[in-house]
């Protein structure tokens, strides 16, 4: 028999659910602070927007451009920037009827391009040739889209986003092969664009790749609190209500993601976040409180999700960087290999090298969970300086690494 307590529970979710739906939201349309969303104008980027359409303007007269790399940190409009390059060259492809192709592939995505035979059948795919999920040597899918590439008798661009993540799940020879694909071409060419996050992703490629990926090159730098906050306000305009947002909180949402390398992408999470914690608490309007408390939200959910989803080794770096840490001073790499060997064999881990533990410390850098820079030490060679920062939530983060190495 279902329990008073549970039945008024049940009663209060609903009439929760019912309030919820019937009272007026904050926004008029959230789609606009989305990653994926295209705003009308690109603001800040124009002079980059222009060189990159200067760099490829060849390939409308079916000349082959340079291949073209492009770097920054997250959230400086790198991506957003190629695409709309690549519908400006798009819709001259249907008016001027150009033999021009542009495709897009994110090679964050496991189900395209975790393996190299899964990113060359998806091109070939893009091609028209049906090509089965495995089953094929890799050397005949290659084959089959050189092959289907020629047919089409027609200039490629292909734009490879977050390139870096391609190499660290494949290697370099899958991105050999396709900055070398035009040596099997006679019909068409390809020209390539890398878009990565990682600013030292060109100096650790092979030196076959790197001299042709990234014959032409473009930095994104990070946008400034004053940019952040236009952008901000063009897109608040567009996905709040009218009257919904309070004074300061397009100058706080600025001044957090300014501070956080300038990462425009963040800034809009965060006024949305923002936006949302108001309706959850049926506020008629946005305030800095709202900015805060979503601030600390977005800190915990991203910090917890991504050390629980790490790999093993991974876990094990930064439970070796967190144990030795006093939180005060810096440490470095070979302190904390020394704790990690002893953590392996606690935990039955094969220990990796110190030169493999060193690029896993730069990968927690990349996603902010610790902060790590080169410095060198003379004669006796370079090492990292490793710095906790102090908004870490070091006690929770031990708890889910202690969980998942079962310590």
């Amino acid at each position: 028999m279902r329990s008073c307590g549970v039945f008024r529970l049940q009663q209060e979710l609903v009439q929760f659910l019912e309030d919820f739906a019937s009272k007026k939201s904050v926004f008029k349309n959230k789609k606009v602070f989305q990653p994926s969303y295209k705003p009308a104008t690109i603001l800040h980027r124009n002079d980059l927007i222009e060189q990159m359409a200067k760099i490829l303007a060849p390939v409308l007269k079916l000349e082959k451009p340079s291949n073209l790399f492009v770097y920054g940190k997250t959230g400086t409009g790198k991506t957003l920037s190629v695409k709309d390059v690549a519908e400006g060259f798009n819709k001259l492809v249907i008016s001027k009827n150009i033999p021009l192709k542009i495709l897009y592939i994110n090679c964050k995505l496991k189900r395209i391009s975790d393996t190299e035979y899964r990113l060359i059948a998806q091109l070939a795919r893009e091609f028209g040739k049906t090509i089965p999920p495995t089953g094929l040597p890799t050397d005949e899918v290659y084959k089959l889209f050189f092959n289907a590439v020629d047919e089409s008798e027609r200039a490629v661009i292909l734009v490879l986003d977050e390139v870096d993540q391609l190499t660290k799940k494949t290697g370099s020879e899958l991105l050999y092969n396709l900055t070398r694909i035009n040596e099997e071409l006679s019909k068409s060419f390809v020209s390539l664009i890398g878009i990565s996050n990682d600013l030292n992703f060109v100096d650790a490629l092979d030196p076959r790749v790197k001299s042709s990926l990234s014959e032409e090159e473009l930095l994104f730098p990070p946008y400034n609190a004053v940019q952040i906050q236009e952008i901000l306000n063009e897109r608040a305009k567009e996905g709040f209500a009218k009257n919904k947002i309070g004074q300061g909180v397009i100058e706080k949402c600025s001044a957090y993601a300014a501070r956080e390398h300038g990462d425009a992408r963040r800034a809009l999470e965060l006024l949305r976040v923002s936006g949302e914690l108001a309706d959850r608490s049926n506020n008629q309007k946005v305030t800095t409180e709202h900015v805060d408390e979503a601030e600390e939200k977005i800190d915990r959910d991203r910090l917890l999700d991504a050390v629980s989803t790490q790999p093993k080794q991974a876990q094990a770096a930064l439970y070796s960087i967190i144990s030795t840490s006093s939180g005060k001073q810096p440490i470095f790499t070979g302190t904390v290999y020394e704790f990690y060997k002893e953590l392996c064999t606690r935990t039955d881990l094969r220990p990796l090298t110190q030169r493999r533990l060193s690029d896993i410390i730069s990968e927690l850098d990349m996603l902010g969970v610790i902060t790590a820079r080169v410095i060198s030490k003379g004669r006796y060679g370079r090492t990292r300086e490793i710095v906790v920062p102090k908004t870490l939530q070091a006690a929770n983060i031990r708890r889910i690494l202690q969980d998942a190495l079962n310590l």
